[in-house]
């Protein structure tokens, strides 16, 4: 399995599981995490990289790289901008409900 095929499937699965909570959320600062994570994404990846902390394995990637990142890895910077704000909101709904629960009785 290469790494753009296992990003979709987990892309997609966090999108499925956090649809109801992203629908409440207001869009543009998901859209500006995902831009200044991806941003990181491309100056950290490439230096990271360039220094040898990883090597990919080119049969893994598909070869488009941007800046020096693989394309891949920008899935990993897209799952957290989403998912990391959609779990706080989650819980913080579940905080509140219980707090509720304990003020009525």
């Amino acid at each position: 399995m290469t790494n753009i095929v296992l990003n979709v499937i987990v892309l997609a699965v966090l999108a499925a599981v956090s649809w109801r909570v992203l629908r409440g959320m207001r869009g543009m600062p998901l859209v500006w995490t995902v831009l200044h994570l991806c941003v990181l994404t491309a100056v950290f990846d490439t230096i990271m990289i360039d220094v040898g902390l990883y090597v990919f394995d080119p049969d893994k990637i598909l070869g488009r790289y941007i800046w020096g990142a693989p394309l891949e890895d920008f899935a990993y910077a897209i799952a957290a901008s989403i998912g990391i704000p959609v779990l706080w909101v989650a819980l913080g709904r579940r905080e509140s409900r219980r707090t509720t629960r304990q003020d009525r009785a």
